[in-house]
């Protein structure tokens, strides 16, 4: 699409289709199929599980095993370790060569990673991330690659993990190991990959709760206590560690005590519910009918003791004998 064209020219981050919108929706992207002949390897890591903030985005890189020698020349690493500027670079680099390089992301917007984790039974961030990377290998073998070398950066322990992935994809040799976006190059890159379109979802965010159908009338000054919270929120996120002190500074003074926060944070973090629970109004949630329904169930007293009020409304007595 053309309007897609523009963007990617605009922003350089072909795995975000439209940087104007609000991320609401988990999705994925996957950049051309390489066309070179196989079998080919693939490796995994991730950007953004710690954070308070923003997305959690898994990125796969991949490309043939006799590809591995040029991809050693490429400068691909753990992309914390490499400045902004040469991430950008090095996703270009990613591009470069379509018939031979290859790359996917799957991105969970903190919306759902929130609603997972307080879901019951919750699904928790160790169960998500797997869900993205089985996702992301089920579509790039889907794609008509045949991958033999999976390589991913470990998820807690790696013994069960790699037994795990192993039995979803027998005819793949999984190595899971700790660090692996230094160890082994084709990891590097799905590193920079989830590092870069991490970056640019933080950095240009679009808060969901600022945009207004365009057929709905403005609010009247003080009508609307959501549409005062949207023009309070701090536009400097920081990196959106609990550690860095300009998340600190915007979970500090991005709290509108009635509505809580936007959708930017994710209210499953223990950050974000110790500050909603000290500082935000606290919420009853009554139900009116589930009280009365109750109230007909509960035990009488006297003559009526053991007997609620529906067994005596319905004229229902025990039978001593038969």
């Amino acid at each position: 699409m053309a309007n897609t064209e523009e963007v990617e020219v605009s922003t350089g981050i072909p795995s975000i289709a439209d940087p104007s919108l609000p991320l609401i929706d988990s999705y994925t992207y996957h950049s051309p199929a390489p066309t070179a002949p196989g079998p080919y390897i693939l490796g995994v890591d991730e950007a953004g599980r710690g954070p308070v903030l923003g997305p959690l985005v898994y990125g796969v890189a991949y490309c043939p095993i006799a590809y591995k020698e040029d991809l050693e020349g490429l400068g691909f690493a753990d992309s914390k370790t490499l400045t902004a500027q040469i991430r950008s670079s090095l996703l270009e680099t990613l591009g470069a060569d379509p018939s031979n390089l290859g790359w996917s992301v799957r991105v969970l917007s903190p919306k759902a990673i929130s609603a997972g984790m307080l879901r019951r039974p919750p699904v928790n961030l160790n169960q998500q991330s797997q869900e993205a990377t089985v996702l992301l290998i089920r579509e790039v073998l889907a794609r008509g690659l045949q991958l033999t070398e999976v390589y991913v950066d470990a998820l807690g322990k790696t013994g069960p993990y790699e037994a795990y992935l192993s039995s979803l994809f027998p005819d793949v040799r999984f190595t899971v190991t700790a660090k692996a976006d230094q160890k082994f190059k084709i990891v590097g890159a799905a590193s920079v990959a989830a590092k870069v379109t991490r970056d640019a979802w933080i950095e240009g965010w679009v808060y969901e709760e600022r945009r207004r159908a365009p057929s709905a009338p403005l609010p009247a000054p003080g009508e609307d206590g959501a549409e005062a919270a949207a023009g309070m929120w701090a536009e400097e996120t920081g990196s959106g560690y609990p550690s860095d002190p300009k998340t600190q500074a915007w979970i500090k003074n991005s709290l509108e005590p009635s509505f809580g926060y936007p959708s930017l944070a994710r209210f499953s973090w223990a950050t974000i519910k110790v500050v909603l629970e000290k500082n935000a109004h606290p919420v009853e949630w009554v139900d009116d009918g589930q009280a009365s329904l109750m109230k007909a169930f509960e035990s009488a007293t006297g003559r009526d003791k053991d007997r609620c009020a529906v067994t005596k409304d319905l004229g229902l007595t025990s039978v001593g004998s038969l």
